[in-house]
């Protein structure tokens, strides 16, 4: 069994889908290859980072609303 036949056919069938939008918008595949792998790392990246504010957020909320004790705990 050829090891490289799962490459050749992602290559075969997932590369034209980008040969053909790069013909339909007049660039070039690599362009939009590029473009798709560079817009999969923003919006992990943007996912990532909104979880690390939100975190931060919380923390620092906690930290300046303490719980009060009631007048009823004295």
């Amino acid at each position: 069994m050829n090891k490289y036949k799962p490459l050749y056919f992602f290559q075969k069938h997932g590369y034209y889908v980008c040969q053909r939008i790069a013909d339909r918008l007049g660039i070039r595949a690599k362009v939009v290859r590029l473009s798709f792998m560079y817009l999969t790392f923003v919006t992990v990246g943007f996912g990532f980072a909104l979880y690390l504010f939100l975190a931060f957020w919380m923390r620092i909320k906690d930290l300046i609303y303490t719980k009060r004790s009631s007048v009823f705990d004295l």
